[in-house]
Parts: C-alpha cells; sequence; structure tokens
C-alpha cells in the first residue's frame, strides 16, 4: 500500500491508493468518528455524524481513499473540527480516473454539511473538483438533516453522469499554445486572487510544464490537469513584487482547496464551451 500524508500548518491529511481503514482514518481526522457535537453547539444544533455517512456509502461500494481535517489550536476541539473525505466506488480503481463523492462536515459549527462531485486522476494523483456543472449540496445542521442527506447524495451521483459529458468533450478539444497560455494566466489570477495575472509570483508558462511524459499534450483536459497539479502542488520558482525569490507554497487548507479546484473547473468548463461553440 502506498500512502501519501501531509503535514501542514493547518491540516492533516491521507490519501492512499488502496481504501482506507477506520484505524488509518481516526489517526488523522479524529473530528470523523466525533461521538456528538461540541458542547458549544446548542440544542437546536441537528448532529449530523459523519461516521454515519461513511459507513452508509460503504455500503454502497464507495470506500475512502484521501482524508483531510484541519488543526485547531482551541483545546478540546480538535476533534471536532472541519474535516473532508473523498470517496470513490470500488469499480473504478483501474480506471484512468475515477469520479469522486466529496464530503465535508464538521461538529463544532465552523461548517454546514456538503457534498460535491469531484475526479480522481490517478496518472498525476490530481484530485479534482466539478465547480459549475450542478449546485453544491450543503445542507445546514438543523431540521430534518437525515432526509437532506440521503436526497444530496443520489443528487451527487446524478451528477457523475454531466461531468463524465464535460471530461469526454474536454478530451477531444486541442488548444493553441496562445490559448494554453490564456488559461494558464486566467489560472493565475484565481490562484493569487489578483485581477492581472503579471502580478502573480510566477510566469503563465510554469504552470504548463507538464510533470510527466503522459501530460505532454494539447488537449483542453491535459492542460488543465497539468495547470491544476502545478497550482495547487507549489514549488515552483518565482519572484515577489520586491524581486525576492521564492517558491509558491501548496495548497493545503480545506476550504482554499475547495475554491481552487471549483475555480479551475469552472474556468476549463466555460473554455470547453466556448470552443463547442466556436
Amino acid at each position: 500500500m502506498q500512502l501519501s500524508r501531509n503535514f501542514a500548518a493547518n491540516s492533516n491529511s491521507l490519501r492512499s491508493h488502496t481504501a482506507l481503514t477506520d484505524d488509518q482514518i481516526i489517526r488523522v481526522a479524529p473530528s470523523i468518528y466525533a461521538p456528538e457535537p461540541h458542547e458549544s453547539r446548542s440544542d437546536r444544533y441537528a448532529y449530523i455524524p459523519t461516521i454515519d455517512v461513511l459507513n452508509g456509502l460503504r455500503k454502497e461500494g464507495f470506500q475512502p481513499f484521501a482524508v483531510v481535517q484541519s488543526r485547531c489550536r482551541l483545546e478540546g476541539k480538535s476533534e471536532f473540527t472541519k474535516h473532508m473525505i473523498r470517496m470513490r466506488h470500488v469499480d473504478t480503481i483501474d480506471a484512468p480516473q475515477a469520479n469522486e463523492i466529496i464530503l465535508l462536515n464538521s461538529h463544532d459549527g465552523t461548517s454546514s454539511y456538503q457534498m460535491l462531485a469531484g475526479c480522481f486522476r490517478f496518472v498525476c494523483q490530481n484530485g479534482m473538483v466539478a465547480g459549475d456543472i450542478f449546485e453544491d449540496i450543503r445542507i445546514g445542521h438543523r431540521g430534518d438533516v437525515q432526509h437532506n442527506v440521503i436526497e444530496g447524495a443520489y443528487k451527487v451521483l446524478q451528477g457523475f453522469e454531466q461531468v463524465d459529458e464535460s471530461r469526454e468533450s474536454m478530451q477531444v478539444q486541442r488548444l493553441s499554445f496562445e490559448e494554453q497560455i490564456l488559461f494558464a494566466r486566467s489560472a493565475l489570477m484565481l490562484r493569487y486572487d489578483v485581477e492581472d495575472a503579471g502580478k502573480a509570483p510566477i510566469q503563465a508558462q510554469q504552470l504548463l510544464r507538464p510533470q510527466r511524459r503522459e501530460d505532454m499534450a494539447e488537449d483542453l483536459w491535459t492542460t488543465f490537469n497539468v495547470v491544476q497539479e502545478n497550482a495547487l502542488k507549489g514549488g515552483l520558482r518565482g519572484r515577489t513584487a520586491n524581486n525576492h525569490r521564492t517558491t509558491t507554497r501548496a495548497v493545503t487548507g480545506i476550504s482554499q482547496d475547495i475554491k481552487l479546484n471549483q475555480a479551475l473547473w469552472a474556468l476549463a468548463e466555460g473554455m470547453r464551451q466556448l470552443k463547442a461553440a466556436a
């Protein structure tokens, strides 16, 4: 079994090529197993046990392959804080890419329960999030949460068909060099929240450099994957606004990871639609 573990300033994470066991998960993300909400929650707070959702999806053939938990400096809250699980069906393990159900939750009131559709690309260990195909499933900790959680799971599964169609369309659309540069410059503005890509610490061409031979292609899907990997993993050398040498950092926070992934997918989907209409 190959495990990948990352300890960042604000999160612990673990990803494996095989399904994670409860023993492996609880060492990295104990908040997933919280037996009750944090004591700060009132009686109106509807508790949504993440472990119950996890086990329910396991019965449907979905297994966890990645978990992340945010760090919390407040004493007594680390076992209730925000966490994320990425699950995919066991039948897709040997496929070039697999659709994933992404669960986000917390038991301390810092996050609503959320379900999203994702896609995992095995060749480069990229974990993408579908951002502009259908509405994210968000469920507040109040009311009839059990019904809403079940309904949300079905909506995410139904959305996989749209994810597949979008991906297949991107794979056959070729980009010129100018279009690739435009995509990378737009990605830089999203990554560094700037209105001009020239204000980013690195150049667009750096995001387009493939990390492996399999990614030396000109289609939109490959371009998207290369840009996404370089933008999220960091490690690229550049210059600050004061012309000091710097190296880009990896995106490790749960919220930032999801937000950037969704934005990049939406960017790729927008270009796909433009190319299809041309």
